[in-house]
């Protein structure tokens, strides 16, 4: 469903929530390396993937989000054993929800990211961010003031 609109200059706002023990250190790998990728990533840090409640997504998109990505550690290399396997049961029940109100399934993402990928993470946020540009903004869960 993408959008007729034109959005050349607008950037999308993501937030990604990333593990501790992986994900969040390739991110700190990738900006050790000075390796290029888009600014508009907000970073939240927690413990573990399968930590991740669906309302912080939820609460993500309501409060302004285009996208959300969620990050852990690749299969088997869990510190907390079995985390990102919830979370990827998690996530899979979470897209489904999102996709019934409303949200293409694109603005929401799943990957898995180990402390030493910084350069797979930097192409992650890349490939991200040319995903989620030519939907547009996402104003589906927006509060409105009134």
């Amino acid at each position: 469903m993408a959008k007729e609109t034109n959005h050349a200059d607008w950037e999308p706002r993501i937030v990604a929530f990333l593990c501790n023990w992986c994900s969040y250190a390739g991110a700190d790998l990738a900006g050790i390396g000075r390796l290029q990728y888009p600014p508009n990533v907000r970073i939240v840090r927690v413990p573990c993937s399968g930590r991740v409640n669906p309302l912080y997504i939820l609460k993500a998109f309501q409060e302004g989000a285009d996208c959300v990505l969620v990050s852990g550690c690749h299969p088997g290399d869990c510190h907390y054993i079995s985390g990102n396997l919830v979370a990827r049961r998690k996530f899979a029940m979470i897209k489904r929800f999102l996709e019934y109100v409303g949200i293409e399934p694109e603005r929401v993402q799943f990957s898995w990211v180990s402390a030493a990928e910084g350069p797979r993470f930097a192409a992650l946020i890349r490939q991200v961010t040319a995903g989620v540009k030519p939907l547009g903004p996402a104003p589906a869960l927006v509060k409105r003031r009134e």
